[in-house]
């Protein structure tokens, strides 16, 4: 072979023993005897590839038949190498049958020496020696049949499939509408690209999400999922993340990168500092872009794989992806989905879009340290009049975030897996105690500053969004003032509800109760213009059994010399709540919200939206009597009116207090679980309990009698120290 190779560059005159002893080896031409080989070497192109070079896929798939002669090369498809080519393999053979290409590519690993067979050569010898041509399309025919049937048995292995014969038909009902389907049918094929104009990311069979190009087998109802639904958004979202991954990968293969919190309407995008990469951030961000632009071009299928757990348990660590390979470690399955549109792999949290073709409109830009990607038109939240949102000020004193990973790190606590680690070692009950030591020591400074300032300061005013735990945290703060000799006296503004009838109404008909114009703020602007007077004030009372206000219902409080007026509830941080009642520098707001959450792998981490929402639903379950199902039905609304009337003001805060604690969701799982399955099957609620099951489930459990009285967690699972 090496002396052939050395004629062919020299282009000296080929002995005929040469090519047709490397055309021998190709299961092509086995039907054919040695005078039947050399009669087509006239129809072959001879051809010398460089290295990584693509010989195939371009301008030419389709229309030539190729044999590896000497070298190897490595057979693609959507960017995924599916095998490697040696002497002897072919590839493009169903030019011969038609010219129709099957999307693959071909890329020589090394110097590569390929005979090439035309159509128009093709045609030819059809012409010129029919028999031959026979013989040769019965070969390529046999090759296809083998690869199909090593591709059916691998994947009858891997799925394991039923015995049992199934039905050639089945009846669906697709949105109500009965109707006969083959057995087979992907949801894809039965749901209609868009909704009312919403982006159609998924199916629900039976309510439960599925991707698209899952193949129906019985009997069920189908449904659309759109984007304007927030598990249809969450779906594009992390569709999405996944394609940032696999272009950053493609941009720079060295750089880590990693999907971080979600702010608003945008994702962060977290980039491994001291890299030439991330010295750039805007030129990272628009290669990034461009790449996803080009991706989303090819329409690449979003793969979900089966993996042995060992297996990707190896291929996690070995390519650096430590909060994957140890979350892995405690597996109880054998098998684990992955996903991917190309060589970067995660973990399946979920369904995602069947295609990277689906995604369009995305930004990705530069911003703080970091990149930010924003879905654009796809997430509802961007359409239609909005108040635009400051980002939070920097403010002197300490950036708790910060500091909470600064210590979480120290402790080696960087992901799920990691924390399952420690669970597991017996170490949690330090880590609670560090957690809770954390939260505390916040709260003192937060105190400290007030007291600090206590002849300037009148009024405390706290916001935050629901179940961010602001009752816990009042409780916890007023100890702490009173250690520095300051008494708070607390009103809630949900006591200066007006009367339900006057409550203005949200667009979709339903009382507003989140809109600042829900308060009689000239009530409350009177009482508290009279407590910083001195006077003693009959404060209001808010009946929300009856609708009705009372505004002289509620105790009589008043100020003495040293103390300050603490105002409570979700309009706390709005400039027009007390209008210019309180002097200059008087009034001291506290934003509370849960910002610090673990990575379950670069692509998926625990959401403090779903955080809260898992508070909320065991406190309510818990506490209050009412079920997970009419917490999940209500929550998108709740969300609504955070967006409207909470983090449009961050920005006013002068203190924040991250309350989250990197143990809850350990806990929070022993409720969730059960209270999670009590959502019936056929409940609308059911796609986002479902999610959550598969979210707390990730973590070991952590019993409640860890948690200490004065928790905040105890909040939500009850037996607080401070009687609730």
């Amino acid at each position: 072979m090496n002396a052939y190779l050395e004629a062919l560059v020299a282009d000296r005159p080929q002995e005929p023993a040469e090519p047709l002893a490397a055309l021998a080896a190709s299961p092509l031409l086995a039907r054919l005897d040695a005078a039947e080989r050399a009669r087509i070497v006239p129809s072959l192109e001879l051809r010398e590839v460089p290295p990584k070079t693509r010989v195939h896929g371009d301008g030419d798939a389709g229309k030539h038949l190729y044999v590896v002669l000497a070298g190897a090369a490595t057979l693609r498809r959507a960017e995924l190498a599916l095998r490697r080519l040696g002497p002897g393999d072919s590839f493009g053979e169903l030019a011969v049958l038609g010219g129709r290409h099957r999307g693959e590519t071909v890329t020589s690993d090394g110097p590569l020496t390929l005979a090439r067979l035309s159509l128009e050569a093709w045609a030819d010898l059809e012409r010129k020696e029919p028999r031959l041509a026979v013989k040769i399309a019965t070969g390529v025919a046999a090759a296809l049949a083998e690869e199909i049937a090593s591709l059916t048995g691998d994947v009858g292995l891997l799925l394991r499939g039923r015995s049992l014969p199934r039905a050639a038909e089945i009846t669906v009902r697709v949105s109500g509408e009965e109707r006969r389907v083959r057995t087979g049918t992907r949801v894809s094929d039965l749901l209609p690209p868009e909704v009312d104009g919403a982006v159609v990311v998924a199916g629900l069979l039976g309510q439960k999400p599925v991707s698209l190009s899952t193949a129906i087998t019985a009997e069920v109802d189908v449904a659309p999922l759109t984007a304007s639904h927030w598990e249809g958004r969450q779906i594009y979202s992390h569709s999405l993340g996944l394609l940032l991954l696999e272009a950053a990968h493609q941009v720079a293969p060295g750089l880590r990168v990693r999907m971080g919190a979600s702010r608003g309407t945008h994702q962060v995008v977290d980039v491994e500092p001291g890299t030439a990469a991330a010295a750039d951030l805007e030129a990272l961000a628009e290669r990034i872009a461009d790449a996803m632009r080009r991706l989303a071009a090819l329409d690449a299928p979003i793969r979900l794989e089966f993996w042995p757990t060992d297996e990707a348990q190896r291929w996690f660590r070995d390519r650096g992806w430590d909060d994957a390979h140890r979350l892995l470690k405690f597996r109880r399955q054998a098998t684990v989905r992955l996903v991917s549109c190309g060589e970067v792999y995660a973990l399946s949290m979920g369904p995602l879009l069947p295609s990277t073709g689906r995604m369009h409109g995305f930004r990705v830009t530069a911003r703080d340290g970091a990149l930010a990607l924003e879905l654009g038109k796809v997430d509802p939240r961007n359409g239609g009049p909005k108040r635009a949102t400051p980002p939070p000020e920097r403010r002197p004193g300490v950036d708790m975030p910060l500091e909470h990973q600064r210590w979480l790190g120290a402790m080696g606590v960087t992901s799920v897996g990691a924390f399952n680690e420690l669970c597991i070692s017996g170490q949690v009950s330090q880590l609670i105690r560090v957690a809770e030591g954390f939260h505390e020591k916040r709260i003192g400074q937060i105190a400290d500053q007030i007291a600090a300032e206590r002849d300037r300061i009148r009024i405390i005013s706290i916001a935050g969004p629901s179940s961010s735990g602001k009752t816990t945290f009042i409780k916890r703060l007023t100890v702490q003032l009173q250690i520095d000799g300051v008494n708070p006296v607390g009103i809630s503004l949900d006591d200066y509800y007006v009367d339900r009838e006057k409550t203005p109404r949200a667009p979709s008909g339903d009382w507003d109760f989140e809109a600042l114009e829900a308060l009689d703020l000239p009530l409350l602007q009177d009482h508290v213009a009279r407590l910083l007077a001195g006077e003693s004030v009959k404060t209001a009372h808010y009946d929300f059994r009856t609708g009705k206000s009372h505004p002289a219902g509620g105790p009589a409080i008043a100020l003495r010399p040293g103390d300050v007026l603490m105002l409570e509830g979700i309009h706390g941080l709005n400039p027009g709540l007390l209008g210019s009642i309180p002097r200059p520098g008087a009034l001291h707001r506290i934003f509370i919200h849960p910002a610090t959450t673990l990575p379950f792998d670069p692509l998926t981490r625990v959401s403090a939206t779903d955080l809260r929402l898992l508070r909320r639903i065991v406190r309510d379950r818990h506490q209050r009597g009412y079920g997970a199902a009419e917490n999940i039905v209500r929550w998108p609304s709740v969300q609504a009116g955070e967006r409207e009337h909470i983090y449009p003001y961050q920005g006013e805060a002068d203190a924040l207090f991250d309350s989250s604690l990197i143990y809850e969701p350990a806990v929070l799982k022993v409720y969730a679980e059960r209270y999670l399955l009590e959502v019936p099957q056929d409940h609308p609620a059911y796609p986002t309990a479902h999610r959550l099951r598969y979210l707390v489930d990730r973590f070991v459990s952590i019993y409640p009698d860890h948690v200490p009285p004065t928790s905040l967690v105890r909040e939500f699972i009850g037996g607080s120290g401070f009687g609730y």
